[in-house]
């Protein structure tokens, strides 16, 4: 290895780690650039891809975060783990969307909000990245997993149904329901009326954002002196 691609690799290595230091701050626009910086340095480390990836599902750039999965998914020697990211792209459905797409219409959920169910699942196996994902090849397993993005989705879009409600139609426990809704919300730092998953007419963070910017307004001429 040269002198120069040496130290190209370790700037991108540094870049990586500023990337991440953004992403975890949720200032995503930076995180993105700073790990595009990196791959422009490096394009041969397949984490940086996948951290690219993850930046993308933040700001709901589906597109993007596929191709970022793409190229993650050629440089990655663990073919487990890539033939896992693999099923992302298929065309047919995994239990847990099976399971979603089957219970969730049979209790009115509207097909958009539906969708975003199973968006939340995708963004949930990349955000997880290399740990494991906490689900095994059973259809009770994916009905508990399918149980909370119902009850997750649910409450994002303010149409809040009890556990013990819907663990009566997965046939799965409250508790269960309980500890995969904190999972999910955790690991995508999942916000009340998420962009993200968000499908009424009128997200209320909208106002707020608009009463943000006015108070913005009104403290800047409050303090000018003229």
């Amino acid at each position: 290895m040269s002198t120069e691609t040496s130290i190209a690799k370790t700037r991108a290595a540094h870049l990586c780690e500023i990337g991440l230091a953004h992403l975890q701050a949720w200032e995503v626009e930076e995180a993105i650039e700073a790990l595009k910086g990196a791959i422009a340095l490096d394009d041969t480390q397949a984490d940086y891809y996948l951290h690219l990836a993850q930046a993308y599902i933040r700001v709901g750039d589906y597109e993007s975060m596929r191709q970022a999965l793409g190229n993650f998914m050629f440089l990655e020697p663990d073919q487990d783990l890539a033939e896992r990211f693999q099923a992302i792209f298929s065309s047919g459905l995994d239990l847990v969307e099976q399971t979603l797409t089957t219970v969730m219409p049979e209790h009115h959920v509207p097909l958009l909000v539906v969708g975003a169910a199973l968006q939340m699942w995708v963004d949930f196996q990349v955000a997880c990245g290399r740990h494991p994902l906490p689900i095994s090849d059973t259809r009770t397993d994916a009905a508990k997993w399918a149980a909370a993005l119902d009850y997750t989705i649910r409450k994002v879009n303010i149409h809040d149904a009890g556990l013990e409600e819907i663990a009566l139609w997965y046939a799965t426990k409250p508790s269960i329901i309980a500890e995969n809704h904190r999972r999910l919300v955790n690991t995508l730092d999942i916000m009340p009326c998420d962009y993200r998953y968000f499908r009424g007419p009128q997200n209320p963070l909208d106002k707020l954002v608009e009463a943000a910017i006015v108070l913005e307004t009104l403290e800047e001429r409050f303090a000018r002196i003229e």
